[in-house]
């Protein structure tokens, strides 16, 4: 699971430099001043496809010092130190903390109990799975608006204007 984990946060990062790479790449081609309509909903897109993806990868970082601070044993690993919560240590102790899942979307850190139980931790932040899905959907709406923009018959600012 650590593995998985540890794969999935170079592949965030990549996808996020990516993103931003062809912002400034496009921007950097046809100039600021040149851009138009539909250039500016594309490069808006990827920018929040680009804060989407580090948003995933900071709450993927979460994930794995959850994972290993459970992996651990020792003298303090009963119950498992990422389902303790202030105000939760009795949900903690009984029936006690046997196990625990890992879920990717929405990312969390579920601690299951031995009577068949579970709870979600405080691992993960809780801005986070909102601003996550929030990043993305203005990404996919500032896209589908950039093709719907480029459908539309008329000039456009980066083509030869008509006479």
């Amino acid at each position: 699971m650590v593995y998985l984990l540890l794969l999935l946060v170079p592949g965030g990062l990549v996808a996020a430099f990516a993103f931003v790479g062809y912002c400034f790449g496009t921007l950097g081609r046809i100039g600021l001043r040149q851009a138009d309509r539909v250039v500016w909903l594309r490069v808006v897109a990827a920018l929040m496809g680009a804060a989407t993806a580090l948003l995933y990868v900071w709450g993927l970082a979460h994930l794995v010092g959850a994972v290993m601070d459970a992996a651990e044993n020792g003298a303090d690993s009963a119950p498992l130190r990422p389902c303790r919560a202030p105000g939760r240590e009795q949900r903690a102790q009984d029936p006690g903390s046997v196990d625990y899942t890992v879920r990717y979307l929405p990312i969390r850190f579920v601690c299951e109990t031995g009577d068949g139980d579970s709870h979600v931790t405080d691992a993960v932040p809780d801005y986070l799975n909102p601003g996550v899905l929030g990043f993305a959907l203005a990404g996919a709406g500032c896209a589908g608006a950039a093709r719907l923009e480029s459908r539309r018959p008329g000039p456009r600012a980066t083509r030869e204007p008509s006479h």
